[in-house]
């Protein structure tokens, strides 16, 4: 397996795109598969934030993203991991874990010194890998913890 920037194949845009639309449209009930295209273009600028790693062999396997800000209810918070998804046939083999350590690597060589982000059903996976939990809240209608990761200590 091989992790690698977005910037390097972005051909894959369209099935992350499809892939994050389908499995998050409920928290972004104004999105469409459209505008998640759009967005993820501005993944392929050279800065940092934002952009996304893949995880690939022979087909794309999974991804994560660091963005500005995941949530608009917490614009103090920045910046944030996003967009973290394997393929289903590919779960539970360790590529999400690994996609996240890489990309809070590659956060704190760029001097940033702590990540968030949000999930409804995620918080073992992401405590498995050092991340705190902030605060639980009602967002666009869903449950989700807030966590946030300290990068100083990697």
């Amino acid at each position: 397996m091989q992790i690698l920037d977005l910037r390097e194949e972005p051909q894959h845009i369209p099935t992350l795109a499809e892939w994050h639309h389908h499995q998050w449209s409920s928290l972004n009930p104004d999105g469409s598969l459209e505008k998640r295209i759009a967005t993820m273009q501005d993944y392929l600028s050279a800065d940092f934030v934002p952009s996304t790693l893949i995880a690939k062999n022979t087909e794309l396997l999974g991804s994560a993203a660091i963005v500005e800000n995941d949530m608009d209810t917490k614009p103090e918070l920045t910046p944030w991991l996003a967009s973290v998804f394997v393929a289903p046939q590919y779960r539970n083999q360790g590529i999400g874990s690994q996609l996240v350590k890489q990309l809070m690597q590659k956060a704190k060589q760029s001097g940033i010194e702590a990540i968030y982000l949000f999930t409804p059903d995620q918080v073992n996976f992401y405590q498995k890998l050092g991340w705190e939990v902030v605060s639980n809240e009602k967002y666009r209608g869903h449950s989700v913890t807030v966590m946030r990761a300290g990068l100083t200590e990697l």
